[in-house]
């Protein structure tokens, strides 16, 4: 009795339509962290520009949570968060098999559940935004003001040591100036980082802690549109 077997050519046909499924997949997800540093941002600037009393020179972007229209940057953080951890998925996918194939992902994906979080537990007001609270930082911190910090906080972290970790795989694969660009931007990213948790508001610290976040979004977005690149067409 012999058994009935399937043309390998059908066979070999549902093996690529399946690779070209999971391709197609990993480059989609990528995508996210092409988007998700453009997205926080303008939507971010365009509050910081329209809404009374602010401002970029003194107050971080966390403050624009609070007030009637603090919704807006909730939901500003949630969804760049979202699109962060989908943006790891993809980069875990992409590094399947590699060196660092593992924590630069897990990195990616704590720093935006970070932000998800930050989201969710709403900054204190401070240093007079929204207009009518006082100068300084709150006197008291609330709880929610707390495990934002504490999210925020370990995001950034997140994010600093996947630049690292990212830096090092590279620099063994033998790709300088890629690994250089990664170790600086976490370091850089590192120090503003440093600056901004001194409590202070003065221009200097603010807008260098600004320039840390926009060094750290284009790094997500220069590592995704890298592993994209590197990740075959469907159908190649």
């Amino acid at each position: 009795m012999t058994t009935p077997t399937q043309p390998v050519g059908a066979a070999a046909a549902r093996s690529r339509s399946s690779c070209d499924r999971s391709r197609a997949v990993t480059r989609s997800l990528l995508g996210y962290g092409v988007l998700a540093g453009p997205f926080y941002v303008l939507v971010s600037l365009a509050q910081a520009m329209t809404r009374r009393g602010f401002d970029l020179a003194h107050h971080d972007w966390s403050l624009l949570a609070n007030g009637s229209l603090g919704w807006i940057q909730i939901a500003n953080l949630v969804l760049s968060g979202a699109m962060v951890v989908a943006a790891a998925v993809g980069m875990r996918r992409a590094l399947a098999g590699t060196p660092g194939c593992r924590w630069v992902p897990r990195l990616v994906a704590g720093y935006g559940i970070g932000l998800v979080l930050a989201g969710a537990f709403v900054a204190d007001p401070a240093n007079g935004f929204p207009i009518g609270t006082p100068a300084g930082r709150a006197a008291e911190v609330s709880w929610h003001g707390m495990l934002h910090l504490a999210a925020g906080g370990l995001g950034f972290l997140c994010l600093i040591a996947a630049c690292l970790v990212y830096a090092r795989r590279l620099r063994r694969l033998g790709h300088r100036g890629w690994a250089l660009y990664s170790a600086l931007t976490g370091v850089l990213f590192l120090v503003s980082f440093a600056g901004i948790t001194s409590g202070s508001s003065s221009a200097p610290v603010v807008l260098g802690f600004t320039a840390g976040v926009l060094l750290a979004w284009a790094w997500l977005a220069a590592v995704s549109v890298r592993l994209y690149r590197a990740t075959p067409k469907p159908g190649a």
